[in-house]
């Protein structure tokens, strides 16, 4: 008798989970957008944010202003964006494309090339 009472409550335990478990709503999750739906997407969030929408060849991309741009710099921490060796400034954009001489996280000086 005592193996009944158990079999019995971990039936209903089960029951009680299972049931916990059954989403709340007849809608399905909502997808994510793909193609031109995320490209129209994710233009909208970048103007919205004060970015402006730009594209090269294939290559669709925000560009924002950085907050420190033209600020003095010795290294790349130094900036939201990139450290510009040549001025020892912030860059006032990023990303910064094409292939720049800046200061790396540690202060010296490389080529960086964004494409």
């Amino acid at each position: 008798m005592p193996i009944r009472c158990r079999f019995k409550l971990a039936l209903i335990a089960v029951a009680v989970l299972v049931a916990a478990c059954k989403p709340g709503g007849d809608a399905p999750p909502e997808l994510p957008p793909v193609g031109a739906a995320a490209v129209a997407r994710d233009k909208a969030l970048c103007e919205a944010d004060g970015g402006q929408w730009a594209s090269l060849g294939a290559a669709q991309f925000c560009v924002r202003r950085t907050k420190d741009g033209g600020q003095s710099c010795r290294a790349s921490g130094d900036c939201e964006g990139a450290c510009l060796a040549r001025s020892m400034t912030c860059a006032p954009a990023k990303p910064l494309l094409g292939c720049n001489e800046v200061f790396s996280e540690t202060g010296i000086r490389v080529t960086e090339c964004i494409e």
